[in-house]
């Protein structure tokens, strides 16, 4: 039996929720990540995927001027990084400087892949359309990456950055 609640208090069901990292580069050439919560599979023929980025993000500016992304799966010992490339803004911050992390190029668009993710799917831009306080980006996947070590996901479990692996 369901009981009528209140969209606040219904939507804190939702946990755990995957956690990705977007990055697009901005005018200047710095590799922009950030942390996002809403994410999709878009398609699974052609691949795409789908994320959802606040509107006054700066990252909205990077993807819209690089017209590609990279959708990162993280691992759960990325907390501390995915905490970081999420509370800290492009627009006065080169994440990339001022958080050690491993990156590599990616190979089909101009973006990077995080060394220590679970997997990288670099996206092509196909298109974006507002949705109320938010922009939907869907891109085409044009290359996929896995780690060669087995790892867990990173997970928002709870709300208030409270993130973890999901999983046994």
């Amino acid at each position: 039996m369901q009981k009528r609640v209140k969209y606040d208090k219904a939507i804190k069901t939702k946990y755990p929720e995957q956690v990705v990292i977007a990055i697009a580069k901005d005018k200047k050439g710095k590799a922009n990540p950030v942390t996002l919560g809403w994410t999709m599979i878009a398609s699974g023929e052609p691949a795409m995927m789908a994320i959802a980025v606040a509107k006054g993000h700066y990252s909205v500016k990077t993807i819209r001027h690089s017209k590609c992304f990279t959708t990162v799966f993280p691992s759960a010992e990325m907390f501390d990084a995915a905490l970081f490339f999420g509370t800290r803004s492009g627009r006065d911050t080169d994440k990339f400087a001022d958080w050690d992390c491993n990156i590599e190029r990616a190979k089909v668009i101009d973006s990077v892949l995080l060394s220590d993710a679970v997997a990288n799917f670099e996206c092509k831009l196909e298109w974006q359309k507002a949705a109320g306080d938010h922009i939907i980006f869907v891109g085409r996947v044009v290359a996929s990456h896995v780690n060669t070590k087995r790892m867990k996901r990173l997970y928002t479990l709870a709300p208030g950055h409270k993130m973890g692996s999901a999983g046994k």
